[in-house]
This record gives C-alpha cells, sequence and structure tokens, in this order.
C-alpha cells in the first residue's frame, strides 16, 4: 500500500523565527486522524532563523532523532552536552527518565532540520545523547544507515536507538534511481527532504512524503533529491 501525503495540506506552525510543518499532530496542530505512523509520533521539518532557536525544555520517555538539512544546529543539554550540527550530520537523545536540552541556530544562515519522535519499546530508561558527523557523499545513489535499534543484529547504522526502527537518508542525482524494500510486517516513511521524484505513478516534491506498508518501491528523481525514510514494524491493528 502507498499513501501519498501533500506538504501543503500539513499542519502548520509559523512564528516568525520559526516555521514548522507538521507531518502529524503537534502543538497547534492537531487532527486526531493524523497522530502517529506507527511507532512513529512527531515529524517535524522545521526553518529556524539566526540568532534564534528552542530555549531549555524537558522531554522524557522518547527517542528523538534530528537531522540537518542545511544550516548550523547547537544543542545543550542537562547532561553538560553541547555540539554544533551542520547538513547531514544528525543527534538523537533517548529522553528516558527525563532531560532538558535548548537547540539554536547560532549561524547567519536559516537552519533546517527534520525532528524524528518514536516511541521507545519501554519507559524509564536512562538518559542518553549522541550525534555522528556523516559524510555527505556516503548517501549518495545509496542508502546510508543512520540509526537502528539496538536488537538489530545487520545493521550498520552508527546510532542506536530503543525502538525497531530504522533511519536512512540519500541523495539521487538527476535522472538517479534507488530501491526501497519494506518487508512482510513492516512499513516505512518516506520523506523528500529536496528536490522531486516519482514513485511509479506518485510525483513528489519537496517536503512531500509517501507511507509505505508491506511494499517495495522504486525512486525515481526527476532532479537531484535528497531523501529521508523511517522503516519500522506495521502497527498493531493496523488494516487497510
Amino acid at each position: 500500500m502507498l499513501r501519498y501525503v501533500d506538504s501543503t495540506k500539513m499542519g502548520r506552525g509559523q512564528h516568525g523565527w520559526l516555521d514548522s510543518h507538521f507531518h502529524f499532530s503537534f502543538a497547534e496542530y492537531y487532527n486526531p486522524d493524523n497522530i502517529q505512523f506507527g511507532e512513529l509520533r512527531v515529524l517535524n521539518d522545521d526553518v529556524v532563523q539566526p540568532g534564534t532557536g528552542f530555549d531549555t525544555h524537558p522531554h522524557k520517555d522518547m527517542e528523538i532523532i534530528t537531522y540537518v538539512i542545511e544550516g548550523e544546529l547547537t544543542h545543550k543539554d542537562s547532561m553538560g552536552n553541547e555540539h554544533t550540527l551542520t547538513r547531514g550530520q544528525s543527534q538523537y537523545m533517548s529522553a528516558g527518565t527525563g532531560i532538558t536540552h535548548s537547540e539554536h541556530n547560532w549561524g547567519s544562515e536559516p537552519l533546517r532540520l527534520i525532528q524524528t519522535w518514536v516511541f521507545p519499546d519501554k519507559e524509564g530508561y536512562t538518559p542518553a545523547y549522541g550525534d555522528y558527523r556523516f559524510k555527505f557523499e556516503d548517501r549518495y545513489n545509496t542508502w546510508l544507515p543512520i540509526a537502528t535499534g539496538y536488537d538489530a543484529k545487520d545493521s550498520t547504522a552508527p546510532i542506536k536507538v530503543h525502538a525497531d526502527v530504522n533511519l536512512y537518508a540519500a541523495v539521487l542525482p538527476q535522472g538517479g534511481a534507488i530501491e526501497f524494500k519494506v518487508g512482510k510486517g513492516r512499513q516505512a516513511y518516506l520523506v523528500l527532504l529536496e528536490g522531486k521524484v516519482a514513485v511509479r505513478d506518485i510525483g513528489l516534491s519537496t517536503r512531500d512524503a509517501l507511507e509505505i506498508v508491506e511494499e517495495d518501491v522504486r525512486i525515481t528523481a526527476d532532479e537531484e533529491s535528497h531523501l529521508y525514510a523511517i522503516e519500522m514494524r506495521v502497527a498493531e491493528g493496523f488494516s487497510y
């Protein structure tokens, strides 16, 4: 099953310093029919203006992965971590029993990032933070593993989370193509971060998404394109 998600119809949060596209219900956007997709609870596409950001705030019992699309992201948390990430790099937090942090754009250009929140397999983990500075070229014409569950046996993803999920990124040149396999009992949420692609007869533009359930797809780039995918088990009780 494939279901197209049109970015022009997503929830929005526009506050001057912050412009957000909400793939699922979040903050001022609430749609009871669009709360989550399997274990994926939050996927926010945020643009943060220079000299601004998210001041210190708490999180609890959530696996949070942040992927920088462009600009500079500076993270600071209650465990003493303070790091700055740039294009194509990623950080994660296992919020567990509780953590506070801030995220700011201290650079001179707008910061665009994807926030991904996934439910953990249980509550009460010890909080943890980490980041990874991937080489951008390592995702050209291939799926670069970003994050995976601690129990995964065959993933080379350096970031580990307390959930049965796999996160990937890829960049295709104009005319390039790539397969994404979603097996029995699995589903995936594919996001086009930049560019224009086609999946069968479905065209996706920047910020559009595609829900994929138990189906392999072939993605063809109409122009240079930047892809992000979250693969996970099919949600209990899911039907189509």
